[in-house]
């Protein structure tokens, strides 16, 4: 037996739709990283991207369970003394929901130099209209 091993150049990459509404933060996030890294496909091959894009639209809508919407916070930092910045996941999705999406598909990411190559494949917005119709994408259930 020989063992396949999926070659770049070979790999047809496909455009999926996820509408995020009503969907649960963690559960469509494991689902993205899954099609990103390309796992659903039975050519996948780990150290090559064989994953597919990703658009999600209605990023407002998104649901946290329990009591994360105040509990949850989201930290970054400057790199200056006393530069460390925390907003609420209630804060984040209220001004810039797209960015929560990419945090929680990051996080489930390998951490390694691929993984910024796999988060470029994935587009979020807020709201309904997405400037990739031309690549007409199917619509992924979750």
């Amino acid at each position: 037996m020989r063992t396949f091993i999926a070659k770049e150049e070979e790999i047809e990459k496909k455009w999926w739709l996820v509408d995020a509404s009503g969907q649960t933060l963690g559960r469509m996030a494991t689902k993205i990283a899954t099609v990103l890294r390309g796992k659903n496909k039975p050519a996948y091959t780990p150290n090559v991207d064989t994953g597919d894009f990703v658009i999600v639209i209605n990023a407002e809508k998104i649901k946290l369970t329990g009591k994360k919407m105040e509990d949850k916070i989201y930290y970054r930092h400057s790199r200056y003394f006393g530069g460390l910045h925390s907003l609420t996941a209630e804060e984040l999705l209220a001004k810039d929901p797209a960015r929560v999406i990419h945090k929680a598909v990051k996080g489930m990411l390998p951490t390694n130099k691929m993984a910024d190559k796999l988060l470029t494949h994935l587009k979020a917005y807020r709201g309904s209209s997405h400037p990739h119709s031309a690549q007409r994408p199917e619509s992924m259930k979750i």
